[in-house]
């Protein structure tokens, strides 16, 4: 087996592979109710966070020298890569379930695999700032639909140390581009993620979930719009990623996206993960995978971590019915 490096690690050496492509997803106009999950509150991490002026905190410079989250992700990529976990182990295995997104989309007709392809500004996909022990750290993330128009999608590692704190100063800036906040930033309220990423850095549920403050009187959603996202998916489908890489030889100012069609991790079949071909550094964990070839289908997994500092490939949690009763949770605060 391969000695892993995580995102995180390509921080100086780590890069790795964005999502896959995104399929469009049909959208309702009102606000719709979470999908129906187990309800163990048990599998669930949660935490109330003052925000005592997070966003007046995270000035453009603060923002531009903040360090790529990936880091956070490497202790628990190294200990999993020990682990002896039966290979496709339940992420749980549930029944497939969707929710839709908030605003009208087009159906995407054709996937081209890209690594670190350009984008323009998408409204709900931006970077996510944070603390953690007095560092302060950047990943992506990615407004999605839910009851309380107000919950953005990251990595478990860019809300929690997995195991460890919880972040504080969580802010979100969507359609961030070279130090702007067109939409505004947005503070946290209350952060989520499994409990098997929160008490033990499980790397097969990478995944967490923040509820924002409402800004100048509006919700998120009803300002940037909102993903449609998907859950117990099949397994290897074409997806499109993105996210806001920082570490060299990008910079993090501008969105990037890959594109491709997920396969199984072949080096640490325990973490359920799946990749796409994808060259995105540090700074992306989090971004948005979307079934499919655009911005516009289901979400359906987040960057997460790859391997080496020549990574040609990003990973992503499976997203089953754990990671869908942390969404749940979070879109009915």
């Amino acid at each position: 087996m391969r000695t892993p490096k995580t995102l995180a690690t390509s921080l100086l050496s780590l890069s790795a592979a964005a999502l896959l492509a995104v399929s469009a997803a049909g959208t309702a106009s009102a606000a719709p109710a979470p999908a129906k999950v187990p309800t163990s509150s048990s599998e669930v991490s949660s935490h109330s966070v003052d925000d005592g002026g997070s966003a007046d905190y995270w000035t453009a410079e603060r923002m531009r020298g903040a360090i790529p989250g990936d880091v956070l992700a490497a202790k628990a990529v190294e200990r999993g890569s020990k682990a002896k976990a039966a290979v496709n182990r339940p992420a749980g295995a549930g029944a497939p379930a969707k929710v839709e997104g908030t605003t009208p989309t087009a159906q995407a007709t054709q996937l081209q695999t890209k690594a670190n392809a350009s984008e323009t500004p998408v409204k709900h996909i931006g970077k996510v700032f944070f603390t953690l022990r007095g560092s302060n750290y950047v990943c992506s993330g990615n407004s999605v639909t839910s009851s309380n128009k107000s919950t953005v999608s990251t990595a478990g590692h860019c809300v929690n140390e997995g195991p460890g704190a919880f972040a504080a100063n969580f802010t979100f800036v969507p359609a961030y581009l070279n130090g702007s906040a067109p939409y505004g930033k947005w503070t946290a309220k209350a952060l989520y993620t499994p409990t098997q990423w929160s008490s033990g850095g499980d790397m097969t549920y990478d995944t967490g979930f923040a509820v924002m403050n409402p800004l100048n009187g509006k919700s998120l959603a009803d300002v940037v719009g909102s993903s449609g996202v998907q859950f117990n998916a099949a397994r290897g489908l074409s997806y499109k990623s993105f996210g806001y890489p920082a570490a060299p030889p990008f910079n993090g100012e501008s969105l990037k996206s890959c594109s491709g069609t997920a396969k199984n991790d072949p080096n640490n079949p325990q973490f359920n993960a799946q990749g796409i071909p994808c060259n995105m550094t540090g700074g992306s964990s989090g971004g948005p995978w979307f079934i499919g070839s655009s911005s516009t289908g289901y979400q359906n997994s987040i960057n997460s971590y790859g391997y080496g500092s020549n990574s040609t490939t990003m990973y992503g949690p499976y997203w089953g019915s754990v990671i869908q009763q942390a969404y749940s949770t979070a879109a009915a605060l």
